[in-house]
């Protein structure tokens, strides 16, 4: 079995510097330092109101990366264009609104599948790996097939949050379907990648799919990284991922 990638969301460094404006903390940097301690990919969300990840951001990771950069973006023209201007190795295609905190949900494929057929073909005409961020649900999985992704990135975010509530289960019965969702995914010919909420408890469970080949954490790490340092948040997820694949072997 392949070993299972880690990819590395910088927004919330972003966040925090914006949080008392200048130029630190530099997102940038901490994406070069999550690269040094062998990371598979960064991923970086630009919202179409940059309240963390700015242009010049994505600008400046596309120069300096030597992993790839999972660009994550709304479905609009504005974000398509700077998509098919950077070519990032995946574009990320996510739900969006103003007034939420962070992703809510999943995107609706299965009911916007005619307009994201039209969206998807250029970019991935443009060689980046599209992916859509959906829920953990059958139809919105063989939609996301139907409409041209590659990949898909199960959003993680409610099994998070039951097991935080120690709603027992309740947080089985949605790893239940996340297990399912993953093995329908990978039956229709799609990548599946996890991530959203993600811990080092519920990372470990996420892994232990075999049909995920990619899980994708942000906050949980930055977080980790004022008590551990970068390296070592990156170094303590890492462990928890291969030893939870192992375990399938």
């Amino acid at each position: 079995m392949k070993k299972l990638r880690l990819g590395v969301n910088i927004d919330h460094v972003a966040t925090l510097r914006n949080a008392r404006g200048g130029a630190v903390p530099d997102p940038v940097r901490a994406a070069l330092v999550a690269q040094s301690a062998g990371v598979d990919g960064i991923t970086a969300h630009l919202r179409e109101d940059r309240r963390h990840i700015r242009d010049a951001d994505i600008d400046a990771l596309m120069a300096a990366l030597r992993v790839p950069l999972n660009f994550e973006m709304a479905a609009t023209a504005q974000m398509q264009g700077i998509a098919l201007r950077h070519r990032p190795h995946a574009v990320c295609i996510v739900p969006e609104r103003r007034e939420e905190r962070t992703t809510e949900g999943g995107l609706e494929v299965a009911g916007d599948a005619a307009r994201l057929t039209d969206f998807i073909a250029p970019l991935a005409q443009a060689g980046c790996r599209v992916s859509l961020f959906v829920a953990p649900d059958a139809r919105q999985v063989a939609a996301a097939a139907q409409v041209g992704a590659q990949v898909v990135e199960l959003h993680t975010g409610h099994y998070c949050d039951l097991r935080t509530a120690g709603e027992t289960t309740a947080a089985a019965t949605e790893l239940t379907r996340l297990r399912d969702m993953a093995a329908q995914a990978a039956a229709l010919g799609l990548e599946v990648h996890a991530g959203h909420g993600l811990d080092f408890a519920t990372a470990a469970d996420l892994a232990a799919i075999p049909q995920v080949v990619e899980l994708n954490i942000g906050h949980f790490l930055i977080g980790e990284a004022v008590f551990l340092g970068l390296p070592g948040a990156i170094s303590g997820m890492r462990a928890v991922m291969d030893r939870a694949r192992a375990a399938l072997a």
